[in-house]
């Protein structure tokens, strides 16, 4: 279940990065790629596919839009022993409030089609690399800090599969299952 930047998010973030890839070495995320994951699950079963759909769909009937913009940076764990580099969000703490709650909607979904999700607790990001082993990347983070993208409205969510090694170089290729609109603003002034 994730958060898709528009297209033109996305081309933006990628122009900023293209001329220094070459310095790094990182799988870089291709744009047509990058989402904000609300909830990681790593197995849901066919047959919980439509709850979890009509679980999501409620969820997002009840979500306000909200505008964000790709910016700043960081890595997990940390960028002393970073796998995964990250450009940040840049929300305002009423659109972080509707993140969260539209992560956590997402995430009870999930729980009650039966369903486990992976990871902690959601941290809003978008990975944009990963490294083949932990390394250093404070110098990249900081690079990162310096970027800001165009802002654009959040007004949907997808449930997208994975299909791990299906990529250009064996990397996952993401699918789009079901797409959901955020129309809480909607159903209170018809």
């Amino acid at each position: 279940m994730a958060v898709r930047p528009p297209v033109e998010a996305t081309e933006h973030l990628d122009e900023f990065l293209e001329p220094r890839r070459e310095h790094g070495s990182f799988r870089w995320t291709s744009p047509d790629q990058l989402h904000l994951t609300l909830a990681f699950l790593e197995q849901v079963p066919d047959r919980a596919v439509d709850a979890l759909v009509e679980g999501l769909q409620r969820g997002a009937a009840r979500r306000t839009p909200f505008a964000a913009r790709i910016a700043g940076g960081g890595a997990f764990p940390d960028p002393s022993h970073a796998k995964v580099l990250y450009a940040g969000l840049d929300l305002t703490v009423e659109a972080r409030t509707e993140l969260d709650r539209l992560a956590t909607g997402a995430r009870a979904a999930a729980g009650r089609a039966g369903l486990a999700v992976d990871g902690q607790r959601f941290r809003p990001h978008v990975t944009v690399a990963r490294t083949g082993r932990p390394q250093e990347v404070s110098r990249w983070v900081r690079l990162l800090d310096t970027y800001e993208g165009p802002a654009w409205t959040v007004d949907r969510l997808v449930l997208v599969q994975s299909h791990l090694g299906e990529g250009p170089r064996k990397r996952p290729r993401h699918e789009v299952v079901a797409e959901m609109e955020l129309d809480a603003a909607r159903r209170r002034n018809p």
